[in-house]
């Protein structure tokens, strides 16, 4: 089924031109998972940029299987479809998890007992006699 070399100039120059954007996506996605720092910056990364770039792949992959097969060839809209709606859910879940997860380690670590988003610093939360008149 390679039929690569029956692919019209037209069309190979589509094809390679979002096969090489969206690689250098998802590569810009990779390494910046890899050089951030932190869980709240690396989630960047995968959750937009790599979707970016998947969605470019996918197009390139929708252009060559048309002009190969000489049918309209849609396959890939389901799995970008897919892709859109599952990335932002999964990256909230896991950012509010770890929000989570950092905000009851720092109560724990505080010992301060109460709703679960309500912090008080000891700082902030006792006001000098002088200063409440």
């Amino acid at each position: 089924m390679n039929g690569i070399e029956h692919l019209p100039g037209w069309a190979a120059i589509p094809v390679a031109l979002l096969l090489v954007l969206g690689a250098s996506i998802v590569l810009t996605g990779a390494l910046g998972l890899l050089r951030l720092p932190t869980f709240y910056q690396r989630v960047h990364g995968p959750a937009i940029i790599v979707t970016l770039g998947a969605g470019c792949l996918l197009l390139a992959s929708m252009v060559y299987f048309t002009v190969v097969q000489s049918r309209l060839v849609i396959h890939e809209i389901i799995i970008g479809v897919f892709l859109l709606l599952t990335a932002p859910v999964v990256v909230m879940t896991l950012t509010r998890a770890a929000v989570y997860r950092d905000l009851r380690a720092r109560r724990q670590d505080t010992g301060v007992i109460g709703e679960v988003y309500q912090l008080a610093d000891d700082s902030s939360a006792k006001v000098p006699n002088e200063q409440q008149q």
